[in-house]
Protein backbone atom coordinates (compact mmCIF):
# COMPACT_ATOMS: atom_id res chain seq x y z
CA UNK A 1 0.00 0.00 0.00
CA UNK A 2 1.46 3.68 0.72
CA UNK A 3 1.83 6.05 3.76
CA UNK A 4 -1.57 7.79 4.31
CA UNK A 5 -0.62 10.67 4.93
CA UNK A 6 -1.59 13.77 2.83
CA UNK A 7 -0.23 15.22 -0.35
CA UNK A 8 -0.31 18.87 -2.27
CA UNK A 9 0.77 19.71 -5.25
CA UNK A 10 -0.13 22.40 -8.13
CA UNK A 11 -2.23 20.90 -10.84
CA UNK A 12 -1.47 22.74 -13.08
CA UNK A 13 1.44 24.15 -15.18
CA UNK A 14 4.14 26.10 -13.95
CA UNK A 15 4.42 29.48 -14.84
CA UNK A 16 2.09 32.60 -15.12
CA UNK A 17 -1.60 31.84 -16.27
CA UNK A 18 -5.31 33.09 -14.56
CA UNK A 19 -5.67 30.30 -12.62
CA UNK A 20 -4.03 27.24 -11.26
CA UNK A 21 -4.99 25.04 -9.41
CA UNK A 22 -3.76 23.23 -5.97
CA UNK A 23 -4.74 20.04 -4.96
CA UNK A 24 -4.38 17.86 -1.94
CA UNK A 25 -5.27 13.98 -1.36
CA UNK A 26 -5.74 12.35 2.00
CA UNK A 27 -7.08 12.10 5.71
CA UNK A 28 -5.83 15.76 6.40
CA UNK A 29 -7.18 17.83 3.15
CA UNK A 30 -10.72 19.07 4.58
CA UNK A 31 -9.01 19.73 8.17
CA UNK A 32 -5.93 21.72 6.28
CA UNK A 33 -8.40 23.46 3.78
CA UNK A 34 -10.22 24.83 6.51
CA UNK A 35 -8.42 26.45 8.44
CA UNK A 36 -6.87 28.25 5.35
CA UNK A 37 -9.93 29.16 2.79
CA UNK A 38 -12.74 30.52 4.40
CA UNK A 39 -15.90 31.02 2.30
CA UNK A 40 -17.30 34.92 1.91
CA UNK A 41 -20.78 33.36 2.11
CA UNK A 42 -22.92 32.72 5.05
CA UNK A 43 -22.16 29.06 4.61
CA UNK A 44 -19.37 27.07 3.33
CA UNK A 45 -20.76 25.13 -0.12
CA UNK A 46 -21.59 22.07 -0.45
CA UNK A 47 -19.51 18.60 -1.63
CA UNK A 48 -18.39 18.92 -4.85
CA UNK A 49 -19.90 22.64 -5.12
CA UNK A 50 -17.30 25.46 -6.07
CA UNK A 51 -17.44 28.04 -3.38
CA UNK A 52 -15.94 31.52 -3.13
CA UNK A 53 -13.23 32.73 -0.39
CA UNK A 54 -10.27 33.93 0.50
CA UNK A 55 -6.87 32.11 1.66
CA UNK A 56 -5.41 33.02 4.73
CA UNK A 57 -2.54 32.87 6.71
CA UNK A 58 -3.37 30.63 9.60
CA UNK A 59 -0.76 32.22 11.56
CA UNK A 60 -1.04 35.94 10.79
CA UNK A 61 -4.80 36.34 9.25
CA UNK A 62 -3.35 37.64 6.03
CA UNK A 63 -4.98 37.83 3.43
CA UNK A 64 -3.03 35.87 0.34
CA UNK A 65 -5.68 35.47 -2.08
CA UNK A 66 -8.91 34.91 -3.36
CA UNK A 67 -9.72 31.53 -4.54
CA UNK A 68 -12.14 28.82 -5.61
CA UNK A 69 -12.72 25.74 -2.91
CA UNK A 70 -14.10 22.24 -3.80
CA UNK A 71 -13.89 19.81 -1.35
CA UNK A 72 -14.56 16.01 -2.89
CA UNK A 73 -15.07 13.58 0.35
CA UNK A 74 -14.16 9.98 0.20
CA UNK A 75 -14.77 7.36 -2.21
CA UNK A 76 -16.03 8.99 -4.74
CA UNK A 77 -13.23 11.16 -5.66
CA UNK A 78 -10.16 10.94 -8.16
CA UNK A 79 -7.62 9.35 -5.45
CA UNK A 80 -10.72 7.65 -3.57
CA UNK A 81 -9.22 9.81 -0.40
CA UNK A 82 -11.06 12.76 0.96
CA UNK A 83 -9.74 15.69 -2.22
CA UNK A 84 -9.48 19.19 -2.20
CA UNK A 85 -8.81 21.84 -5.13
CA UNK A 86 -8.01 25.45 -4.36
CA UNK A 87 -8.27 27.83 -7.34
CA UNK A 88 -6.13 30.55 -7.18
CA UNK A 89 -4.82 33.36 -9.25
CA UNK A 90 -1.70 31.50 -11.37
CA UNK A 91 0.78 33.93 -10.42
CA UNK A 92 4.09 31.76 -9.32
CA UNK A 93 4.25 33.18 -6.23
CA UNK A 94 1.00 32.84 -4.66
CA UNK A 95 0.97 29.48 -5.86
CA UNK A 96 4.43 28.38 -3.72
CA UNK A 97 2.64 30.40 -0.93
CA UNK A 98 -0.51 28.29 -0.92
CA UNK A 99 1.74 25.39 -1.46
CA UNK A 100 3.87 26.30 1.54
CA UNK A 101 0.89 26.64 3.62
CA UNK A 102 -0.61 23.49 3.26
CA UNK A 103 2.77 21.79 3.90
CA UNK A 104 2.95 24.19 7.04
CA UNK A 105 -0.97 22.49 8.18
CA UNK A 106 0.29 19.05 7.66
CA UNK A 107 0.52 17.91 3.97
CA UNK A 108 3.31 17.20 2.60
CA UNK A 109 4.78 17.39 -1.28
CA UNK A 110 3.19 14.79 -3.28
CA UNK A 111 5.60 12.85 -5.47
CA UNK A 112 5.20 12.51 -9.68
CA UNK A 113 2.48 10.17 -10.42
CA UNK A 114 1.34 9.92 -6.94
CA UNK A 115 -2.05 11.28 -7.07
CA UNK A 116 -3.10 8.70 -10.01
CA UNK A 117 -1.30 6.12 -7.93
CA UNK A 118 -3.57 6.32 -5.15
CA UNK A 119 -6.56 6.21 -6.98
CA UNK A 120 -5.39 2.83 -8.57
CA UNK A 121 -4.87 1.35 -5.46
CA UNK A 122 -7.87 2.55 -4.11
CA UNK A 123 -9.75 1.16 -7.20
CA UNK A 124 -10.92 4.20 -8.82
CA UNK A 125 -8.65 2.96 -12.41
CA UNK A 126 -6.65 0.33 -13.43
CA UNK A 127 -2.93 0.42 -15.01
CA UNK A 128 -4.51 1.09 -18.34
CA UNK A 129 -6.89 3.41 -17.11
CA UNK A 130 -3.82 5.72 -15.20
CA UNK A 131 -1.59 5.12 -18.63
CA UNK A 132 -3.99 6.85 -20.77
CA UNK A 133 -3.89 9.54 -18.05
CA UNK A 134 -0.73 10.18 -19.36
CA UNK A 135 -0.81 9.49 -22.71
CA UNK A 136 -4.04 12.14 -22.57
CA UNK A 137 -1.27 15.10 -20.99
CA UNK A 138 0.62 14.05 -23.96
CA UNK A 139 -1.49 13.63 -27.16
CA UNK A 140 -0.18 14.78 -30.27
CA UNK A 141 -2.90 13.91 -33.08
CA UNK A 142 -6.01 12.54 -33.13
CA UNK A 143 -5.31 8.83 -33.41
CA UNK A 144 -3.60 9.54 -29.88
CA UNK A 145 -6.21 11.40 -28.57
CA UNK A 146 -8.98 8.64 -29.65
CA UNK A 147 -7.16 6.08 -28.87
CA UNK A 148 -6.20 7.55 -25.10
CA UNK A 149 -9.82 8.51 -23.70
CA UNK A 150 -10.99 4.77 -25.29
CA UNK A 151 -8.37 3.61 -23.05
CA UNK A 152 -9.50 5.82 -20.54
CA UNK A 153 -12.86 4.35 -20.36
CA UNK A 154 -11.98 1.18 -20.33
CA UNK A 155 -11.23 -0.45 -23.56
CA UNK A 156 -8.13 -1.91 -23.38
CA UNK A 157 -9.08 -3.56 -19.79
CA UNK A 158 -12.31 -4.56 -20.53
CA UNK A 159 -10.79 -6.59 -23.88
CA UNK A 160 -7.95 -8.04 -21.35
CA UNK A 161 -10.45 -8.70 -18.80
CA UNK A 162 -12.88 -10.97 -21.67
CA UNK A 163 -9.10 -12.92 -22.70
CA UNK A 164 -8.03 -13.40 -18.72
CA UNK A 165 -12.25 -14.90 -17.72
CA UNK A 166 -11.21 -17.37 -20.74
CA UNK A 167 -8.05 -18.85 -19.21
CA UNK A 168 -10.06 -18.70 -15.84
CA UNK A 169 -12.81 -20.91 -17.16
CA UNK A 170 -10.72 -23.72 -18.58
CA UNK A 171 -9.31 -22.99 -15.41
CA UNK A 172 -12.20 -23.69 -13.68
CA UNK A 173 -12.54 -27.20 -15.48
CA UNK A 174 -9.25 -28.35 -14.70
CA UNK A 175 -9.67 -27.58 -10.90
CA UNK A 176 -12.50 -29.38 -11.24
CA UNK A 177 -10.85 -32.39 -12.34
CA UNK A 178 -8.09 -32.39 -10.30
CA UNK A 179 -10.41 -31.97 -7.08
CA UNK A 180 -13.25 -33.95 -7.52
CA UNK A 181 -11.81 -36.33 -10.59
CA UNK A 182 -14.22 -39.62 -8.43
CA UNK A 183 -17.36 -37.67 -8.63
CA UNK A 184 -18.36 -38.54 -12.11
CA UNK A 185 -18.74 -34.67 -13.19
CA UNK A 186 -19.30 -33.91 -16.90
CA UNK A 187 -16.09 -32.29 -17.80
CA UNK A 188 -14.42 -30.99 -20.96
CA UNK A 189 -11.86 -33.40 -22.32
CA UNK A 190 -8.45 -33.06 -23.17
CA UNK A 191 -8.99 -32.02 -27.00
CA UNK A 192 -12.09 -29.90 -26.17
CA UNK A 193 -9.87 -27.44 -23.55
CA UNK A 194 -6.61 -27.83 -26.31
CA UNK A 195 -9.19 -26.43 -28.69
CA UNK A 196 -10.55 -23.49 -26.74
CA UNK A 197 -6.82 -22.98 -25.87
CA UNK A 198 -6.38 -22.35 -29.17
CA UNK A 199 -9.05 -19.64 -29.94
CA UNK A 200 -7.82 -17.98 -26.74
CA UNK A 201 -4.52 -17.97 -28.17
CA UNK A 202 -6.02 -16.37 -31.62
CA UNK A 203 -7.39 -13.83 -29.23
CA UNK A 204 -4.41 -12.71 -27.46
CA UNK A 205 -2.05 -12.95 -30.65
CA UNK A 206 -4.78 -10.40 -32.45
CA UNK A 207 -4.31 -7.71 -29.72
CA UNK A 208 -0.68 -8.71 -28.97
CA UNK A 209 -0.01 -7.75 -32.58
CA UNK A 210 -1.82 -4.77 -32.78
CA UNK A 211 1.41 -3.25 -31.09
CA UNK A 212 2.16 -1.73 -34.22
CA UNK A 213 -1.24 0.43 -34.91
CA UNK A 214 -0.93 1.50 -30.73
CA UNK A 215 2.54 2.61 -31.30
CA UNK A 216 1.70 4.56 -34.52
CA UNK A 217 -0.99 6.46 -32.88
CA UNK A 218 0.80 7.46 -29.55
CA UNK A 219 4.15 8.36 -30.89
CA UNK A 220 3.63 8.97 -34.45
CA UNK A 221 5.57 6.52 -37.35
CA UNK A 222 9.01 7.81 -38.48
CA UNK A 223 9.89 7.92 -42.04
CA UNK A 224 13.43 8.66 -43.24
CA UNK A 225 13.89 10.56 -46.40
CA UNK A 226 17.18 8.97 -48.22
CA UNK A 227 18.94 9.30 -51.27
CA UNK A 228 22.41 10.59 -52.83
CA UNK A 229 24.00 13.72 -51.93
CA UNK A 230 21.94 17.45 -53.53
CA UNK A 231 19.03 15.15 -54.85
CA UNK A 232 16.77 17.51 -52.32
CA UNK A 233 16.11 15.25 -49.68
CA UNK A 234 16.27 18.55 -47.60
CA UNK A 235 13.42 20.61 -49.91
CA UNK A 236 11.25 17.78 -49.55
CA UNK A 237 11.26 17.63 -45.88
CA UNK A 238 10.90 21.87 -45.76
CA UNK A 239 7.65 21.21 -48.22
CA UNK A 240 5.98 18.60 -45.94
CA UNK A 241 6.65 20.66 -42.91
CA UNK A 242 5.66 23.86 -44.59
CA UNK A 243 8.86 25.41 -42.67
CA UNK A 244 12.66 26.14 -43.54
CA UNK A 245 13.63 24.00 -40.95
CA UNK A 246 16.79 22.08 -43.09
CA UNK A 247 19.15 23.79 -44.58
CA UNK A 248 19.47 23.98 -48.52
CA UNK A 249 22.49 24.82 -51.03
CA UNK A 250 23.58 23.68 -53.88
CA UNK A 251 26.73 21.80 -52.18
CA UNK A 252 26.40 17.80 -51.91
CA UNK A 253 26.95 17.45 -48.39
CA UNK A 254 25.23 20.20 -46.77
CA UNK A 255 23.23 17.62 -44.42
CA UNK A 256 25.40 16.12 -41.93
CA UNK A 257 23.29 14.82 -39.18
CA UNK A 258 19.58 13.42 -39.27
CA UNK A 259 17.45 16.24 -38.56
CA UNK A 260 13.59 15.38 -37.04
CA UNK A 261 10.66 17.58 -36.96
CA UNK A 262 6.97 16.02 -37.00
CA UNK A 263 4.06 16.21 -39.12
CA UNK A 264 0.25 15.25 -39.18
CA UNK A 265 -1.62 13.93 -42.05
CA UNK A 266 -4.97 13.12 -41.06
CA UNK A 267 -5.44 11.43 -37.82
CA UNK A 268 -1.58 9.92 -37.76
CA UNK A 269 1.36 11.76 -36.71
CA UNK A 270 4.73 11.43 -38.62
CA UNK A 271 8.10 11.70 -37.39
CA UNK A 272 10.37 13.04 -40.42
CA UNK A 273 14.17 12.43 -40.45
CA UNK A 274 16.40 14.13 -42.47
CA UNK A 275 19.25 11.79 -43.14
CA UNK A 276 22.47 12.42 -44.62
CA UNK A 277 23.42 11.93 -48.60
CA UNK A 278 24.33 8.22 -49.75
CA UNK A 279 27.63 7.71 -50.61
CA UNK A 280 30.95 7.18 -50.50
CA UNK A 281 32.30 9.03 -47.37
CA UNK A 282 34.61 12.03 -48.31
CA UNK A 283 35.99 12.58 -44.85
CA UNK A 284 35.29 11.34 -41.21
CA UNK A 285 32.29 13.34 -40.36
CA UNK A 286 30.60 12.97 -43.31
CA UNK A 287 31.28 9.00 -42.81
CA UNK A 288 29.71 9.53 -39.50
CA UNK A 289 26.72 11.33 -40.66
CA UNK A 290 26.22 8.48 -43.42
CA UNK A 291 26.41 5.94 -40.99
CA UNK A 292 23.44 7.55 -38.96
CA UNK A 293 21.81 8.01 -42.30
CA UNK A 294 21.62 4.27 -42.77
CA UNK A 295 20.83 4.16 -39.13
CA UNK A 296 17.74 5.78 -39.53
CA UNK A 297 16.66 4.28 -42.61
CA UNK A 298 16.94 0.93 -40.92
CA UNK A 299 15.14 1.93 -37.59
CA UNK A 300 12.08 3.67 -39.68
CA UNK A 301 8.65 2.61 -40.17
CA UNK A 302 8.90 3.47 -43.79
CA UNK A 303 11.19 5.39 -46.47
CA UNK A 304 10.70 8.42 -48.56
CA UNK A 305 13.98 7.97 -51.28
CA UNK A 306 14.26 10.49 -53.26
CA UNK A 307 15.96 10.97 -56.88
CA UNK A 308 17.27 13.16 -59.56
CA UNK A 309 15.18 13.24 -62.56
CA UNK A 310 17.80 14.71 -64.58
CA UNK A 311 20.78 12.90 -64.04
CA UNK A 312 21.67 9.44 -65.32
CA UNK A 313 21.04 6.34 -63.24
CA UNK A 314 24.24 5.98 -60.30
CA UNK A 315 26.12 4.34 -58.14
CA UNK A 316 24.71 6.04 -55.16
CA UNK A 317 21.36 5.55 -56.77
CA UNK A 318 22.11 1.33 -56.48
CA UNK A 319 22.60 2.40 -52.97
CA UNK A 320 19.54 3.68 -52.27
CA UNK A 321 17.47 1.11 -54.13
CA UNK A 322 19.29 -1.67 -52.25
CA UNK A 323 18.05 0.18 -48.94
CA UNK A 324 15.07 0.43 -50.22
CA UNK A 325 14.78 -3.38 -50.71
CA UNK A 326 11.58 -5.00 -49.02
CA UNK A 327 10.73 -1.67 -47.27
CA UNK A 328 7.29 0.06 -47.18
CA UNK A 329 7.56 4.13 -48.81
CA UNK A 330 7.41 6.30 -51.63
CA UNK A 331 9.80 7.01 -53.80
CA UNK A 332 10.18 10.48 -55.25
CA UNK A 333 11.55 11.69 -58.69
CA UNK A 334 12.51 15.29 -58.41
CA UNK A 335 13.47 18.02 -60.24
CA UNK A 336 11.02 17.26 -62.62
CA UNK A 337 11.14 21.21 -64.07
CA UNK A 338 14.24 19.89 -65.96
CA UNK A 339 14.70 17.67 -68.78
CA UNK A 340 14.01 14.09 -67.39
CA UNK A 341 17.17 11.86 -67.97
CA UNK A 342 16.05 9.37 -65.30
CA UNK A 343 12.36 7.75 -65.91
CA UNK A 344 10.10 5.79 -63.31
CA UNK A 345 10.45 2.55 -65.36
CA UNK A 346 13.96 2.37 -65.57
CA UNK A 347 14.03 2.79 -61.01
CA UNK A 348 11.26 0.02 -61.36
CA UNK A 349 13.75 -1.86 -63.63
CA UNK A 350 16.98 -2.00 -61.35
CA UNK A 351 14.70 -3.26 -58.40
CA UNK A 352 12.76 -0.29 -56.67
CA UNK A 353 9.57 -1.38 -55.30
CA UNK A 354 8.17 1.49 -54.32
CA UNK A 355 5.77 3.57 -56.06
CA UNK A 356 7.17 6.63 -58.00
CA UNK A 357 5.92 10.19 -57.89
CA UNK A 358 7.36 12.76 -60.43
CA UNK A 359 8.12 15.41 -58.04
CA UNK A 360 9.57 19.23 -58.05
CA UNK A 361 10.59 20.20 -55.03
CA UNK A 362 11.68 23.80 -56.47
CA UNK A 363 7.55 24.31 -57.67
CA UNK A 364 6.24 21.92 -54.71
CA UNK A 365 4.61 20.22 -58.09
CA UNK A 366 3.77 16.93 -56.36
CA UNK A 367 3.54 17.68 -52.86
CA UNK A 368 -0.60 16.91 -52.81
CA UNK A 369 -0.15 13.43 -54.04
CA UNK A 370 3.21 12.71 -52.28
CA UNK A 371 0.89 13.72 -48.71
CA UNK A 372 -1.82 11.43 -49.90
CA UNK A 373 0.52 8.44 -50.40
CA UNK A 374 1.88 9.05 -47.14
CA UNK A 375 -1.50 8.72 -45.86
CA UNK A 376 -2.06 5.24 -47.40
CA UNK A 377 1.12 3.96 -46.27
CA UNK A 378 0.20 4.86 -42.68
CA UNK A 379 -2.95 3.40 -42.92
CA UNK A 380 -1.40 0.24 -44.25
CA UNK A 381 1.13 -0.01 -41.79
CA UNK A 382 -2.00 0.95 -38.70
CA UNK A 383 -4.57 -2.09 -40.27
CA UNK A 384 -3.84 -4.95 -38.06
CA UNK A 385 -5.27 -5.37 -35.01
CA UNK A 386 -9.16 -6.66 -33.33
CA UNK A 387 -12.24 -5.68 -35.24
CA UNK A 388 -12.91 -3.68 -32.25
CA UNK A 389 -10.19 -1.22 -33.01
CA UNK A 390 -8.59 -2.08 -29.39
CA UNK A 391 -4.75 -1.57 -29.88
CA UNK A 392 -1.85 -1.89 -27.55
CA UNK A 393 0.51 0.77 -27.26
CA UNK A 394 3.09 0.47 -24.85
CA UNK A 395 5.97 -1.98 -24.40
CA UNK A 396 4.82 -3.18 -20.94
CA UNK A 397 1.14 -4.38 -22.60
CA UNK A 398 3.49 -6.55 -25.05
CA UNK A 399 5.71 -8.20 -22.93
CA UNK A 400 2.65 -9.19 -21.19
CA UNK A 401 0.90 -10.64 -23.63
CA UNK A 402 4.04 -12.27 -24.99
CA UNK A 403 4.36 -14.00 -21.72
CA UNK A 404 0.25 -14.89 -21.85
CA UNK A 405 0.98 -16.47 -25.61
CA UNK A 406 3.87 -18.76 -23.79
CA UNK A 407 2.05 -20.19 -21.32
CA UNK A 408 -1.37 -20.41 -23.25
CA UNK A 409 1.08 -22.11 -25.98
CA UNK A 410 2.90 -24.54 -23.25
CA UNK A 411 -0.82 -25.27 -22.11
CA UNK A 412 -2.28 -26.34 -25.34
CA UNK A 413 0.52 -28.64 -26.02
CA UNK A 414 0.19 -30.37 -22.34
CA UNK A 415 -3.73 -30.69 -23.41
CA UNK A 416 -2.92 -32.30 -26.38
CA UNK A 417 -0.45 -35.03 -25.04
CA UNK A 418 -2.90 -35.89 -22.40
CA UNK A 419 -1.04 -34.30 -19.79
CA UNK A 420 -2.50 -34.66 -16.48
CA UNK A 421 -4.85 -31.89 -15.30
CA UNK A 422 -2.37 -30.74 -12.69
CA UNK A 423 0.53 -29.55 -15.82
CA UNK A 424 -1.88 -28.04 -17.70
CA UNK A 425 -3.53 -26.20 -15.05
CA UNK A 426 -0.18 -24.44 -14.23
CA UNK A 427 0.66 -23.24 -17.41
CA UNK A 428 -2.89 -21.71 -17.57
CA UNK A 429 -2.27 -20.28 -13.88
CA UNK A 430 0.59 -18.15 -15.60
CA UNK A 431 -1.12 -16.80 -18.24
CA UNK A 432 -3.85 -15.88 -16.32
CA UNK A 433 -1.05 -13.85 -14.46
CA UNK A 434 0.35 -12.43 -17.15
CA UNK A 435 -2.84 -11.00 -18.60
CA UNK A 436 -3.69 -9.27 -14.91
CA UNK A 437 -0.12 -7.61 -14.95
CA UNK A 438 -1.67 -5.60 -18.07
CA UNK A 439 -4.21 -4.35 -15.48
CA UNK A 440 -2.91 -4.43 -12.32
CA UNK A 441 -4.67 -7.45 -11.04
CA UNK A 442 -1.39 -8.78 -9.81
CA UNK A 443 1.85 -6.92 -10.21
CA UNK A 444 4.36 -5.82 -7.76
CA UNK A 445 6.30 -2.61 -6.59
CA UNK A 446 8.41 -2.40 -9.65
CA UNK A 447 5.57 -2.51 -12.02
CA UNK A 448 3.74 0.38 -10.29
CA UNK A 449 7.22 2.08 -10.36
CA UNK A 450 7.72 1.80 -14.01
CA UNK A 451 4.00 3.27 -15.13
CA UNK A 452 3.96 5.81 -12.74
CA UNK A 453 7.44 7.67 -13.01
CA UNK A 454 6.36 9.54 -15.98
CA UNK A 455 3.30 11.13 -14.87
CA UNK A 456 3.75 14.80 -14.18
CA UNK A 457 3.52 16.03 -9.69
CA UNK A 458 0.30 17.17 -10.23
CA UNK A 459 -1.28 13.69 -11.54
Amino acid sequence: MYAEDTIVAPATPPGKGAVAIVRLSGGLAMRIARALWHPLGSAPPLPRRLGLGEIRDPQTGAVVDRAMCVMMPAPASLTGEDVVELHCHGGPYIVRRVVGLTIAAGARMAEPGEFSRRAFLNGRIDLTEAEAVADLINVRSESALQQALAQLNGALAQRVGQLRSGVVAIRAHLEAEIDFADEGLNLPRRKEIAADLARLIDDVALLHDSFRRGRLARDGARAAIVGKPNVGKSSVLNLLLGADRAIVTAFPGTTRDVIEESVTLGPWPLVLQDTAGVREAGDEVERIGIGRALGSATEADLLIAVFDASRPFEDDDARVVELCRERAGIALLNKSDLPAVLSPTELLDRGLGMPVLSFSALSAAGTPGLRDELGRALEALAAAGPADGVAISRERHREALAQALEALGNARSSALSGMPPEIVAVDAAAASQALGALTGEVGGEDVLDAVFREFCIGK
